[in-house]
This record gives structure tokens, C-alpha cells and sequence, in this order.
């Protein structure tokens, strides 16, 4: 295996610093670029060089990344610290938009200008894929074309980062996408965000709970991400554990596994009002992904399933047959296919 020259945008974000270890125990050189000057020192004890620099700042991403000169440059950069449960899905992920569009244009016009040959990308698996047909995706299936009005903005700036990425001339364009994060430093492990809103009970099952998830370990996520900046074809690739399930499947066994009495169930009406249309369409109408692309193109499976999660001494593990069922259903639709509220 060569010795690669890695950008890593995002470097001491959820995904970054689960990412950075794995790539320096493999030999690679890393300048990890971080908008805090205090986790700076984090990063260089953890084996990369830090850049500390504005994602926005065109100019300033680009001397990082032209000083650097990196085989690959990788966009880990998220704005979701704090997010919980919000309204308005577009005004909650506006930060994380201007990265996804702004943030992803300046640090492909600097790889270029570096002389990079790759670019890794995140992306983000599950909502939004269009609500029709099979409850679980492959990549070769449409986004939604018609998002909740509160999701368009968001979901126009994946499809932006996708389209540069895959689109840059002369590179070699990877998008990853990401279900949402569970395990280390997650905000699905103990003390998170989100398990301390269902150990409050202040995140409900909406009407029938329908809506299909995909989840994945931190570090399962960060294994792929190795994977496909070391080598596999160009393209879109999910990233997903093998356990797709739907929100009256995950969120009472979640429960249940941190000791927590069972989520409330609300009237659909009742969650559209106090949360927007967008929460509504996760809870009752969204689609899982696949993961048959990225095991059979990048040689990458997951170690790890949300069903075996470990809180307290429980477990979120449930009966074979139940597990089965997901894993069956998952693979028909794999075959016959043509937050998101958690950290991505």
C-alpha cells in the first residue's frame, strides 16, 4: 500500500477524529484541518499536522490545501453540535448547507489547484432518497424529487455537493452516504443528545412509525472511508449497517435497552404541527439504504449493528428472526431496486 498525502477537512469533527487514527496507523500523512485553535493540539497528538482555518474562507482553504499538496482531499465537515429536535429542518442544517455548497466548491477548487487526483466526500444515506417503491435504496435510486417544503433547501444542498463532487474535471470524485452515526462521541451512546431525549421521552413515535432508517458505527463509517480513499471506483457509495429499521422498531428497542419507559405515540397531525413536515416524513414515510455497493466495490463490511448497542448492562439486540426479517428485506430490494435528526 502506498503512502498517501490526505487533506482531511473537518479533521477533529465526529467523524474526523474517529477517522484520523485509522489513517495515520496505516501509514498515511494527514493535515488535519480544524476551525478551533484549541483542538489543534488534539490533532497533532493524534498524528496530523493542523491547519486552522475557516471552511468558507476561499482563500484561506485554499493556501491549506495547495501547502498540503495531498493526494486526496476529504470533506468530513458537518454543523450539527447541539442540533436536538427542531422545527425548521433548513434553518437547523443552514450552517451545515453553506458547507455542504460553499464549503464543498472552495475545497475542490483547491485540490485542483494542489494537484490532487481525489476527493472522499460525506454525504448523507436514508431521508433523502424518494419516498416510493421499496423500503430500503440502492445508489441507482432517484433522490426525492418532491422533499417536505422545510427539507428543500437542505436536500438541494446534498444534491449540489454530490453533483460537484462526481462532476469535477480531472478528479476522481467518492461520495459516501453516511446513515445516521451511532456509538463513541455519537449522539446514539451514553450521555448523547439523542439518548437523553428518549430517556426523556421527548422523541416520539409519529403516527404509524412507518419511516424506514439506516444507521452506522462511528467506526465502521470511518473503515469505509479508509476504504474508499485507498482505492475503489469513482461514484456513490452508502454506507450503512445491515440493520435498516423502521422508527416502531428502533426507537422502543432503544428505549428499552437504556432503561427508558417507551417513546410517546402522537397523532401525525400532532408531530407536523410541533415539529414540521419534514420530522413527520422521517418518522412515517422515509426509505433505508443498502450496503451491497459499498461491501462488493470496496471490499468494506460492517463490524457493528445498532441492534447490539450496550447500555447499562442491556442490550438493543432482539430476537434472530426479528433481525432477519430487516436483513431479508433489505437484500430483496437491493436486488429488485431500479438528520436527518442523528449525526451525519
Amino acid at each position: 500500500m502506498n503512502t498517501l498525502r490526505i487533506f482531511l477537512a473537518g479533521a477533529s469533527g465526529t467523524l474526523g477524529r474517529r477517522l484520523l487514527p485509522q489513517l495515520v496507523a496505516r501509514g498515511h500523512q494527514v493535515v488535519g484541518a480544524t476551525r478551533s485553535t484549541a483542538r489543534a493540539a488534539e490533532l497533532q497528538q493524534l498524528g496530523a499536522e493542523p491547519a486552522v482555518l475557516d471552511p468558507l474562507d476561499a482563500r484561506a482553504v485554499r493556501e491549506a490545501v495547495v501547502h498540503a499538496r495531498p493526494d486526496v482531499v476529504v470533506h468530513q465537515l458537518t454543523a450539527l453540535a447541539g442540533l436536538g429536535m427542531s422545527r425548521n429542518f433548513d434553518r437547523a442544517f443552514a450552517e451545515t448547507n453553506r458547507l455542504r455548497t460553499e464549503g464543498t466548491d472552495h475545497l475542490i477548487a483547491a485540490a485542483r489547484a494542489a494537484g490532487a487526483r481525489r476527493l472522499v466526500w460525506q454525504s448523507f444515506a436514508g431521508w433523502p432518497y424518494a419516498r416510493e417503491g421499496g423500503p430500503v435504496k440502492t445508489e441507482d435510486d432517484p433522490l426525492d424529487r418532491e422533499p417536505p417544503a422545510d427539507a428543500r433547501e437542505t436536500l438541494a444542498a446534498i444534491r449540489h455537493l454530490e453533483a460537484a463532487v462526481l462532476g469535477a474535471d480531472g478528479l476522481e470524485g467518492v461520495v459516501l452516504r453516511y446513515g445516521g452515526f451511532y456509538g463513541p462521541t455519537t449522539s446514539i451512546d451514553e450521555g448523547g443528545e439523542h439518548i437523553e431525549l428518549i430517556r426523556k421521552r421527548r422523541f416520539p413515535i409519529a403516527g404509524d412509525g412507518a419511516g424506514m432508517w439506516s444507521f452506522v458505527h462511528i467506526d465502521d463509517a470511518a473503515a469505509a472511508t479508509v476504504a474508499a480513499i485507498e482505492g475503489g471506483a469513482p461514484g456513490i457509495y452508502n454506507v450503512v449497517d445491515d440493520d435498516p429499521a423502521a422508527t416502531n422498531d428502533w426507537l422502543p428497542t432503544l428505549a428499552a435497552a437504556i432503561g427508558a419507559k417507551p417513546p410517546r405515540r402522537l397523532p401525525a397531525w400532532l408531530v407536523r404541527l410541533a415539529g414540521g413536515e419534514q420530522a413527520l416524513t422521517m418518522m412515517t414515510r422515509s426509505r433505508a439504504a443498502s450496503n451491497a455497493k459499498a461491501a462488493r466495490e470496496l471490499g468494506w463490511r460492517p463490524q457493528h449493528s445498532w441492534r447490539e448497542l450496550q447500555y447499562g448492562g442491556k442490550s438493543a439486540y432482539q430476537s434472530p428472526s426479528t433481525r432477519n426479517d430487516f436483513q431479508n428485506a433489505r437484500l430483496d430490494s437491493s436486488s429488485s431496486s431500479a438528520s436527518s435528526m442523528l449525526d451525519v
